[in-house]
């Protein structure tokens, strides 16, 4: 008997609140989710794939020039949009999400960096999350990228994975082979026991590795880091070619 694929993933959660402050002076009068690459805002192209794989209903966190945000994504209805309020304070990504678990509900979701950027090749990478979710074996399931084959990802790398794709970190090790590309299947009861107020989703990250249930799911595709304006013009470049590759 073949296993039962995992139902699609109706909810989720696009991080958009922060100040992205190594943008700027971009980001001092737009919204880092609002830059365009490839002729869209990113946080459209995470807006767009999330409504492809199947996605209803997304709670976007605004706080940093909060009201373009809203602007932008006002009348969207693929998916629907949901506004979690942040101007009082910035949560962070744990935090802000933690805020925002009312709206998403107990069953799993996507948490969606809004600058998380990649090109694909024909596959749905959240599609793919969503069939590879299980929640017997994971807390939460990682997009994760090739650091070697990534545009503008600098650094050391953040993960290693093993044959089943559970995930320890880099710890003292000089390299990782991947990185987080800020995507995360998870649920809400996984919140129970987190602090009130700013935190990050690695304090997550850090309590599902010490239980054996991190797992890592890898991108098919190439993943464009842009944070800062030096990196726009390689992540065009490379956009561009996947789209040639495409056609």
């Amino acid at each position: 008997m073949t296993e039962a694929a995992s139902p699609p993933i109706r909810r989720a959660m696009v991080l958009a609140a922060g100040l992205g402050q190594r943008m700027r002076p971009i980001t001092d009068t737009l919204p880092k989710p609002l830059i365009r690459i490839g002729g869209k805002a990113m946080l459209d192209h995470a807006l767009d794939r999330l409504a492809e794989a199947g996605v209803e209903e997304v709670v976007v966190n605004v706080h940093h020039l909060a009201g373009q945000i809203e602007t932008h994504v006002v009348g969207r209805t693929s998916p629907r949009i949901v506004i979690s309020d942040e101007r009082a304070a910035l949560l962070e990504t744990g935090g802000g999400t933690k805020k925002a678990l009312p709206l998403l509900g107990n069953g799993p979701f996507f948490s969606v960096n809004s600058d998380s950027l990649w090109s694909e090749t024909g596959i749905s990478n959240f599609a793919a999350m969503a069939q590879a979710w299980d929640p017997a074996r994971m807390d939460m399931l990682l997009l994760l990228a090739q650091r070697e084959t990534s545009v503008g990802a600098g650094g050391k790398g953040d993960f290693f994975r093993d044959d089943d794709g559970r995930l320890t970190r880099r710890g003292e090790a000089a390299s990782a082979p991947y990185i987080f590309a800020g995507v995360a299947v998870l649920t809400s009861p996984f919140f129970a026991r987190t602090p009130d107020g700013p935190f990050s989703l690695n304090l997550l990250f850090d309590r599902a590795i010490a239980a054996g249930r991190l797992f890592g799911h890898m991108l098919e595709g190439q993943w464009l880091h842009v944070g800062a304006p030096h990196e726009i013009a390689p992540a065009e470049a490379a956009f561009a070619a996947a789209q040639a590759l495409d056609a």
